[in-house]
Formats: C-alpha cells, sequence, structure tokens
C-alpha cells in the first residue's frame, strides 16, 4: 500500500484499488498544477464571471481541509505569526468588504519585504447591530504596528463610503491582532478549527484565499507503510479507522497522529521541501 501523508492524518490506499502510483514525492502545491490556456471566447467568460458573481459561495470539505494544510505548513516555515480579524465599521455588501479587503492586503504587500497570508471570511453571529455582517481573519507572518494599520483601517472604510454607525464610532476591535507561536501546532489547529472548519455560512463573494508563496507550499507527501509504523511504536495514533471492499479486503487505512515534540521531526522532509521553496 502507498501512503499519504501530511501533519496529522496518514491514508493508506491499495494501489490495485486505485491504479496507480503517484509520479512525485510531495504533492499540494501550486507549482504542480497543469496550466490552462486562455480561453478565447471572451463574452462567455464575461457572462460566467456575473453568474459566479450571483452565486452564493460558501467553503466545501475539500477547500476545508486544503485551508487547513496550507495554514499548518505555513506555520512550519515561520517562527512567528499573527492571526488577524478586520470587521466594519457599519453594514456592507459581501462584494464591498472583499474589495476593501484585497485594498488592504495590496497595500501590506508594497510594504513588506515578504508579506504571506491565508484569510477566510465569517459571519458575525453575535453582532445585534450587524448580524449577519462579513468580516475576515487572516494569519500572516507580519509584524502589526497596531495604531498604524488600524488607523489605515478606519481611513479606508471611510474613504470607501462606509461611514460608522456613529460620528466618533472608531472601535479599536476593528482591527484586531494576535500573536501566534508557530511552534505550538495546537494552538494553530485550534484556530484552524474554530474559524475554518466549523464554517458553513454563505457568501456573495470569495470565500478565502492567500498569498502566491502560501499556494506554492506542498502540503502532502507519499511513503510506504514503514513511516507510519514509526507512529505506532511511539503510540501516537489517536484513532485508526479501516475501509474495506465487498470481498472484506482493506482498502483504505485512516490514521489520525497526535503532533508533539517526538512526532513532528518526523515531517522534517516536508517542512525542508518547503522551506527550500520559500527561499528561491
Amino acid at each position: 500500500m502507498i501512503v499519504k501523508n501530511t501533519y496529522g492524518s496518514s491514508v493508506a490506499f491499495s494501489v490495485k484499488q486505485f491504479g496507480r502510483i503517484p509520479k512525485n514525492e510531495f504533492t499540494g502545491s501550486a507549482l504542480d498544477r497543469k496550466k490552462q490556456e486562455p480561453k478565447k471566447d471572451t463574452k462567455a467568460k464575461k457572462k460566467e464571471s456575473k453568474d459566479k458573481g450571483r452565486t452564493e459561495r460558501s467553503l466545501s470539505r475539500r477547500s476545508k481541509q486544503k485551508i487547513r494544510k496550507k495554514i499548518t505548513c505555513f506555520a512550519r516555515c515561520y517562527k512567528r505569526l499573527s492571526f488577524v480579524t478586520l470587521t466594519f465599521l457599519n453594514k456592507v455588501s459581501d462584494e464591498q468588504a472583499v474589495n476593501l479587503l484585497r485594498k488592504f492586503v495590496d497595500n501590506a504587500k508594497k510594504r513588506s519585504d515578504d508579506f504571506q497570508y491565508v484569510w477566510v471570511a465569517e459571519r458575525q453571529t453575535k453582532n445585534d447591530i450587524f448580524e449577519g455582517n462579513v468580516h475576515f481573519h487572516m494569519i500572516t507572518n507580519k509584524y502589526w504596528k497596531i495604531d498604524k494599520w488600524w488607523n489605515y483601517w478606519i481611513d479606508l472604510q471611510l474613504k470607501n463610503g462606509i461611514e460608522p454607525r456613529d460620528k466618533d464610532y472608531k472601535p479599536s476591535s476593528a482591527f484586531d491582532v494576535k500573536q501566534l507561536n508557530s511552534n505550538n501546532i495546537r494552538s494553530i489547529a485550534s484556530y484552524v478549527t474554530k474559524y475554518v472548519t466549523k464554517n458553513d455560512a454563505k457568501f456573495k463573494c470569495q470565500v478565502w484565499n492567500c498569498s502566491k508563496r502560501v499556494s506554492e507550499l506542498y502540503t502532502d507527501f507519499y511513503t510506504t507503510e514503514e513511516y507510519t509504523d514509526q507512529f505506532i511504536r511511539m503510540g501516537a495514533i489517536l484513532k485508526e479507522k479501516e475501509i474495506k471492499d465487498h470481498n472484506n479486503r482493506t482498502f483504505l487505512k485512516l490514521k489520525m497522529i497526535d503532533l508533539n515534540r517526538n512526532t513532528l521531526p518526523l515531517y522534517k522532509r516536508l517542512d525542508d521541501k518547503n522551506i527550500n521553496a520559500l527561499k528561491k
């Protein structure tokens, strides 16, 4: 059997059942996507774009898994990360909100040598005045000067027609920053679970995005079952599940692995692959 691994989980699958052996040891990077030729029919493309704008979007199960993996790999490449929450002074449409977020991100890029990020949209549920208003959570590798960027985020909203509900309403929570220790993988996982995994809201805008460098991080690598045997010997298997075919033969094995100071060194090959990729 061939095993597909990422931080905290390993899936062993039957090559005979699935019919092919992976060509590359590492997968999950945007670098491996096949480039598609641009479509000549621009009218059809514009119509498709408009249709997408009308359709509500949400995070699929696959997207949640992808975000979880990208954030974990991102955290393994930087010692410290920041968790930023951006909220609005008044009620905004989803489209207006995401356009302001893009302007904010573009400005941060211009003022940073190496600005990497992952952002996710979320609905406000505990705000009675702006109930359902979109806001954004963003994990970045940037150190933020709070006063400077808080003022910029407020001014950006004012310049784009978002007036506060009261004349002097400038909440400190509009730009909220928490520092994350990337060595504490459980801390990172808790944020991912809270703001990504449980996020089932629908939006009339893009639901998540990440910087180019983060999209290029590899999230998975292939091994034989000898690799996962190491976790068994360490007593690090939290949960195990087997899926069998109609002949009662196992063709899929799932192992959930405890991430700690003993098990994390076994992911060094993935750490090194991504750290080297970021240097290019």
